[in-house]
């Protein structure tokens, strides 16, 4: 039996802050919080002036790109498969070790011949080889030829340069697209991603530009629901969005573009948005190509006002970084954004809690409370009053273990 005390632990329900900060782990659960949850124990760590939060969790990233070392302009075609698993397990560590004890990895889009490299890294951090996250894998990214997250179109590859094959993701009309969903579920995606729409860093047109027709979004979402897993798209422009919440799409992946029209859908059908707004400020895309740079300066702008709009409306939103577009390691700047672009830190940090836990299906963690996952941080300062102690987490347990702790004389 392991006892943590702390200054304080939030109620990210309530939005409340319970003093003194105890909680109770046996195993990998929760089995007291609260006061009363102080007793015998065989041992007791004390953090001190700190405050106690639930693990964060983090609804985009990729964390099979960027990260040290990595050359992003030649990544690639230089980087094998085992090279970027390799690199991947710093990239996973530096998440833990940020606080984000859950991820969804949404999407991978480069040659890996087949392999879903996501649930590897998953398997090897589930068995305790490495230190990371728990990973919610989506596999290969499912986007049709010059789609945005066609590889060869970041860098205009000319043909036969870095062709994707259906089961690495790119999937034109139904067959195919059936046989890249079912080639993913297969090897142990817990969830699809689709490219819906146009993106800012690749040369496909117009960002909020419809991708797939609705014919061929529907059967993405068919394959999937009929296996019990939800689905993700990258989808920027309002119209795009409309189209896939009308063709079933669970979750909407940025939406910088949204109009009135697209949010009050994705209320009335009870669907997510995930944020990824820390981009909107923090992307370098000063050495990009012209045209892309000229659609970054037209969408970023958006991606706040649209976020706040959806919030005022009532979207179920989930924090997600898209990182590497942010640093891994760095997610908690998305909720440092998310605060100074308008919704309250109580909001955020259920976007980063009990929002994220809802969109990946699960009742197992995202609060401190008895009986759930014994997944717990720590931070230098009260949350509801400065959100920006995230980004400074001093204390990082996983299941019962501790991967960080600052605390220690």
């Amino acid at each position: 039996m392991l006892t943590l005390k702390a200054a304080g632990l939030v109620d990210v329900d309530a939005g409340t802050i319970i003093r003194p900060g105890i909680v109770r782990v046996d195993g990998d659960r929760i089995v007291g919080v609260g006061e009363r949850a102080a007793g015998e124990s065989d041992e007791i760590i004390d953090l001190g002036d700190s405050y106690l939060l639930p693990g964060l969790m983090d609804m985009e990233v990729n964390l099979l790109m960027g990260g040290r070392g990595e050359n992003p302009g030649l990544s690639q075609v230089q980087d094998d498969p085992p090279t970027r698993v390799l690199r991947a397990v710093g990239n996973a560590r530096r998440t833990l070790r940020a606080g984000f004890t859950t991820v969804r990895n949404l999407g991978l889009f480069v040659k890996t011949g087949g392999y879903l490299l996501d649930v590897a890294l998953g398997k090897a951090i589930d068995a305790g080889w490495i230190d990371g996250p728990r990973i919610i894998p989506a596999g290969h990214a499912i986007t049709p030829t010059g789609g945005h997250l066609d590889p060869t179109m970041f860098a205009a590859f000319m043909p036969g340069v870095l062709e994707l094959t259906i089961e690495e993701g790119i999937a034109n009309g139904v067959d195919e697209i059936r046989k890249a969903v079912r080639y993913q579920i297969k090897h142990g995606a817990q969830l699809i991603k689709v490219c819906c729409s146009g993106g800012v860093m690749s040369l496909t047109g117009e960002a909020g530009a419809q991708h797939y027709s609705d014919e061929e979004l529907r059967v993405i979402v068919d394959e999937a629901h009929r296996r019990g897993l939800r689905v993700a798209a990258h989808t920027h422009g309002a119209e795009a969005v409309k189209h896939a919440v009308d063709c079933g799409i669970d979750c909407i992946e940025h939406g910088f573009l949204m109009d009135d029209e697209a949010i009050q859908m994705l209320v009335d059908n009870d669907r997510f948005l995930v944020t990824t707004r820390r981009l909107a400020q923090a992307m370098d895309v000063s050495k990009a190509p012209k045209v892309l740079q000229d659609k970054a300066a037209e969408m970023f702008p958006k991606a706040e006002t649209s976020i706040k709009a959806a919030y005022e409306a009532g979207v179920k939103i989930a924090v997600g970084t898209d990182a590497p577009a942010i640093p891994h390691g760095k997610n908690a700047d998305e909720l440092v954004t998310l605060v100074e672009w308008g919704m309250p830190p109580a909001a955020v940090l259920r976007s980063a809690t009990t929002i994220a836990a809802d969109l990946i299906n699960v009742t197992d963690r995202g609060r401190l409370a008895e009986g759930l996952l014994a997944d717990i941080i720590a931070v230098p300062g009260n949350p509801l009053e400065d959100i920006s102690v995230t980004q400074n987490v001093d204390f990082v347990m996983k299941g019962g273990k501790v991967f960080r702790n600052e605390h220690i004389n």
